[in-house]
């Protein structure tokens, strides 16, 4: 993007804020034993009677590495949903901004927009669920501070054409947010590596996929040092807990441990996607770049409360444009997909 200038995109208001400075904020500790009378807790130790490190510096030390990015450029959160609202609440004007989406897409955006009082102009995809760059350009105008890429995308499993985010972080007047949730799962390449060309540039992901960390909610945001840096004026001080930055970290320390179970998912996705080929009811299924297959079927809402009733829970995605009839199985352990292949054989017909 020419010219960017991020203090156009800023709101006024966050421009001037001065973030709260926690106790912990005031005295960073660097190991040595101290008596800790500042920041009024109970002093009996539990394990987290402390608070935690606002700025989880040890977890982002580790991240940081192997993202091969600098810890000023991480901004983590309570689950990508708490930073893609800190993002909202950063750069778009109520009532004012607008944000950009591509459905079928993550409902969140959508969601955070009406909290946010943010319009949201939506720009379907074509029907080979690729951004149509040409409409988004055309829709976009002075007050549209945020485009969202979701690479690869959900509900409908592909990864964006590269030549077309290029154009988009090239053309498109805002900040470009990539939401890399399934990247684990993908043989493309992170966005993060263009950070350095593209400065509007923002890349989200998240533990709760392929490192099997949805339970305790830890979000990653990347960006520039300077947009991490208007992102820190308003994050809550202890937004992250400690609880969630000890198990993060042991989780990221053991990558290979997630390397091996996310080749065990590609393997198993790759044998549910050709069972599924040869179900009846099923008319086409997607490729995917994600830990999930979204397959056209003949009635949708028809074979998931089949599916239901065999203890198989699923999303009917048929209400989302361009997926009527869908559904998205998420790949399961090899135990669940065979159960799953058992039902789906028990209701062929």
């Amino acid at each position: 993007m020419k010219d960017f200038n991020l203090g156009k995109l800023t709101r006024e208001n966050v421009k001037g804020l001065s973030p709260y400075s926690s106790a912990r904020d005031e005295y960073v500790s660097d190991g040595t034993e101290m008596v800790f009378l500042d920041a009024n807790e109970n002093p009996f130790s539990n394990g987290v009677n402390r608070y935690p490190d606002p700025q989880q510096r040890s977890l982002k030390s580790v991240l940081a590495e192997q993202k091969g990015v600098k810890t000023e450029n991480l901004l983590l959160g309570n689950g990508s949903d708490e930073v893609l609202d800190l993002i909202y609440r950063a750069f778009c004007e109520p009532k004012e901004d607008n944000i950009i989406t591509l459905p079928p897409t993550y409902g969140m955006y959508k969601v955070l927009s009406g909290i946010n009082n943010i319009e949201n102009k939506e720009v379907l995809l074509t029907a080979n669920f690729e951004p149509n760059v040409d409409e988004i350009l055309a829709t976009a105008n002075n007050n549209s501070k945020i485009l969202f890429l979701c690479s690869p995308n959900n509900p409908t499993g592909n990864s964006f054409t590269a030549a077309k985010m290029h154009q988009l972080l090239e053309e498109f007047n805002g900040l470009v947010v990539v939401d890399e949730a399934y990247i684990d799962f993908s043989p493309q390449e992170s966005w993060v590596t263009q950070l350095a060309n593209y400065p509007n540039l923002i890349v989200t992901q998240t533990l709760s996929k392929a490192y099997g960390l949805a339970g305790v909610r830890l979000g990653i945001c990347i960006a520039s040092e300077e947009i991490i840096s208007v992102l820190n004026k308003i994050k809550p001080p202890y937004n992250v807990n400690e609880l969630t930055q000890q198990r993060a970290k042991e989780r990221v320390l053991d990558i290979d441990s997630v390397k091996q179970e996310v080749s065990k998912i590609m393997i198993e996705k790759e044998a549910l996607s050709k069972v599924l080929l040869e179900v009846g009811f099923v008319e086409k299924v997607y490729a995917s770049d994600a830990n999930f297959i979204l397959a056209e079927v003949d009635d949708a809402t028809k074979r998931y409360n089949q599916l239901l009733e065999k203890g198989i829970v699923i999303r009917n995605r048929t209400t989302q444009p361009l997926c009527e009839n869908t559904l998205r199985f998420t790949v399961g352990t090899p135990k669940e997909n065979k159960q799953l292949i058992n039902v789906l054989n028990q209701i062929n017909n």
